[in-house]
């Protein structure tokens, strides 16, 4: 495919207008203009009025329109047939860059070998490590993590790989999707996301499959914000949702209690 993108972004929004104009700002702001980048936006609300300013204002941002809620998986699935680079990232809309954060994924996975996916150092707003960084999803940390919270420390902590060392790469089993860089010829060979997932656990499947292939590494040298809503734990709706993925999750991979 000729003229080649170093990196495409992709960000499904979903009434997340307020989220994604800042986002892709600091994407603009702080990336060299060396880089041959591509933006998608991919609107499951049909807000096109709300993105249309920032389309006009960068020439590298792309508006996808399915003109209905087609789902998180289905809507980072609808344009790869668009793609036209050597590196994916999926991304949240609330996500926000403080530095050249794609130039050093870039390098660091042009000069690795073995990896197909990487996650870099993800902080909240208040500048903490945020703790999305996981062991394989089981029924008992599921259940302790939504329904007894506070209880079971250490088996917590070693799910989110606490004693991890942080400040040295290594292979992570699930990586929280907030912000995941992937191959993109890997992206199109696992077919992108299970689009039998309409919103949750997408992104633990996803890191399963990839580490099948090759590796998903945590990369410490360079730091993403994300201001990381978590919707399901307050919002009936997307509980039930959340509830769905894992039920299709543990029937697709058998069911892993602890």
């Amino acid at each position: 495919m000729s003229n080649t993108k170093d990196i495409s972004v992709a960000m499904v929004s979903y009434h997340n207008a307020a989220d994604i104009l800042p986002a892709v700002e600091s994407i603009e702001e702080h990336t060299d203009a060396a880089i041959q980048k591509q933006i998608l936006i991919i609107d499951n609300a049909n807000e096109p009025e709300l993105f249309r300013e920032l389309v006009e204002k960068y020439d590298d941002v792309t508006y996808v329109n399915p003109e209905e809620n087609i789902g998180y998986a289905r809507g980072n699935n609808y344009i790869i047939d668009q793609l036209n680079s050597r590196y994916h990232v999926i991304a949240n809309p609330d996500i926000m860059f403080t530095e050249d954060s794609l130039k050093k994924i870039i390098q660091y996975m042009d000069e690795t070998s073995g990896i197909g996916m990487v996650i870099p150092k993800i902080i909240g707003q208040d500048g903490e490590l945020l703790p999305i960084y996981r062991k394989e999803i089981t029924l008992f940390d599921l259940f302790t993590r939504r329904y007894l919270k506070g209880l079971f420390k250490s088996r917590a902590a070693k799910h989110t790989l606490s004693d991890q060392d942080y400040s040295e790469p290594f292979q992570v089993p699930f990586g929280q999707g907030s912000f995941l860089v992937i191959r993109t010829d890997l992206f199109r060979q696992l077919n992108g996301f299970d689009e039998n997932y309409f919103l949750y656990v997408e992104d633990a499947d996803l890191c399963k499959r990839v580490n099948r292939y090759s590796k998903l590494i945590y990369y410490p040298d360079t730091t993403i914000m994300h201001k990381w809503k978590r919707g399901s734990a307050t919002d009936r709706d997307l509980r039930k949702a959340h509830i769905r993925s894992v039920h299709y999750y543990f029937k697709k991979w058998g069911v892993k209690i602890f």
